[in-house]
């Protein structure tokens, strides 16, 4: 073989290497090419099915930090169980109620899954079961909600207590319920009231204000076949949208971009804004809660409302960019590829979202209608 190398002039060795190197190289580059647009394209499958999966319903959870983080577990498990979306903001609000989104067990899921206190050590685990058998009690309540809700506390003797006396919820049956159940169990000096205003009534099993209660974390209606609906007010996709622009509107050109500020109406006053607070005041105008003023930011927003596909959106819906982060940037949409937000250089003031433009690039397609 040496010799055989010997016998062939150097020029053509050198040529036959370097098109062997050129050869392997184009290999290399189309497979590398190959394997990325596969990614590419399942990337960009996985982002149209989030788009157009509706987010988390219609309905608005104003819940703490603590809660708001289990927001993307309770959107897996209650896909993964066949439960409608728009029932996450409602568990939001219930284990808002239950645990304030603290501990291993933050749905109070120990008792439905092993039938005792203490036996989930896991928040996943708690999310997972919690969600199961909320979809469980809720199609046994045939999707009276309110009944769902309050058998949560209760358990499922009070789905049978109700079907026997009228079919569905009401809360005279929640206090009677618990006042026959007391009577049954006072004796074992275990059941003490949650609620003094139930001590006159002896209604001391369970909490039979359980359902007000865990509503008063929730933003929107409750439709005739039970699901979570809309605020009967209008979205921000509505005339709504425009109001929340026009008042959005009145602070260009008196704000500047802070980050952290208008969290506190010394900061307001003064006109010191970042994207999530401008956002908050905004509707706030229109008569609006979208979350605490000291607590407001692209991640709360991004938990409120409905989700849109961006073909669809309106004037007044809310959209994210990913920026320094994902969601890093929020505004309000105007219409014509423009949004009304509070920016780094000039604070409130319209910018465009087309494709080219710094913030076209950075759109994500997250749309939000509150």
């Amino acid at each position: 073989m040496h010799i055989v190398l010997q016998l062939i002039p150097k020029k053509y060795l050198i040529g036959g290497t370097l098109i062997l190197l050129g050869l392997s190289g184009l290999l290399i580059m189309s497979t590398i090419v190959a394997i990325t647009g596969e990614f590419e394209k399942n990337s960009q499958q996985s982002e149209v099915t989030e788009i157009e999966g509706g987010g988390i319903g219609v309905g608005t959870a104003n819940v703490s930090p603590e809660v708001m983080k289990y927001q993307p577990l309770l959107e897996k498990y209650a896909q993964k169980h066949g439960l409608d979306a728009s029932y996450v903001p409602i568990m939001m609000a219930l284990m808002m109620q239950e645990s304030g989104g603290r501990g291993n067990d933050p749905m109070q899921s120990s008792e439905s899954f092993c039938g005792s206190v203490g036996c989930i050590s896991s928040p996943e685990l708690s999310v997972d079961k919690g969600v199961l058998h909320f979809k469980s009690v809720l199609e046994k309540a045939h999707y009276d909600l309110k009944l769902c809700l309050q058998s949560y506390n209760f358990g499922g003797g009070f789905i049978n207590y109700v079907m026997k006396n009228g079919g569905k919820y009401t809360p005279e049956l929640a206090i009677s319920f618990s006042q026959s159940q007391y009577q049954k169990v006072k004796h074992t000096g275990n059941y003490h009231c949650v609620r003094p205003e139930m001590v006159p009534y002896s209604a001391c099993y369970g909490d039979a204000l359980y359902v007000n209660a865990v509503l008063k974390y929730y933003t929107g209606t409750i439709t005739a076949d039970g699901k979570p609906a809309a605020p009967a007010s209008g979205g921000s996709g509505s005339k709504s949208g425009v109001k929340v622009i026009d008042a959005g509107k009145t602070l260009i050109g008196k704000t500047r971009y802070v980050f952290g500020g208008g969290r506190s109406q010394s900061d307001i006053n003064a006109g010191r804004f970042d994207c999530s607070s401008f956002v908050r005041w905004a509707f706030e105008q229109v008569g609006m809660n979208v979350g605490p003023m000291s607590g407001v930011t692209t991640d709360t927003l991004k938990t409120q409302g409905q989700a849109i596909n961006p073909k669809d959106m309106k004037p007044g819906d809310v959209v994210f960019f990913d920026t320094y982060k994902i969601d890093g940037h929020v505004g309000i949409y105007v219409g014509n590829n423009q949004f009304l937000g509070c920016q780094g250089k000039t604070g409130v003031a319209i910018a465009s979202m087309a494709k080219g433009t710094y913030f076209g690039e950075r759109f994500n397609g997250r749309v939000k209608r509150f």
